[in-house]
């Protein structure tokens, strides 16, 4: 099964990641990928630079960026390859536990829908 692991940050703390953060990551990514379990995974660019699409009424509304009233966005995500819904959380709490007690995150896992 595959999931979805959301990852939420404020924007607006300006905490960016530390060299050693990216260099643990670097070697979380890898190890996962490797086994198997990592299918991708990727930061985003800031809300800033990024765009809404909104449908309403049959018409199409386009807004840039940054989001101001959104105190949390998703900063990056990660596709997980699990046999469980559990084993997509324990999976997810090695990205979070990655982070030290610096930072202050949350991710959403959702099933991807594999029709």
């Amino acid at each position: 099964m595959r999931f979805l692991s959301m990852i939420r940050i404020n924007e607006r703390s300006g905490q960016k990641p530390s060299d050693k953060l990216m260099a643990d990551m670097g070697k979380l990514i890898e190890e996962m990928t490797q086994s198997g379990a990592l299918v991708n995974t990727a930061g985003l660019r800031p809300t800033a630079e990024g765009v809404r699409l909104r449908l309403s009424g049959g018409k199409i509304r386009v807004t840039d960026g940054p989001f101001t009233e959104a105190k949390e966005v998703i900063g990056g995500y990660a596709i997980l390859e699990a046999k469980s819904k559990a084993e997509a959380i324990e999976l997810t709490k090695r990205f979070l536990k990655v982070h030290g007690d610096e930072w202050e995150i949350e991710c959403e896992v959702r099933q991807l829908d594999q029709g």
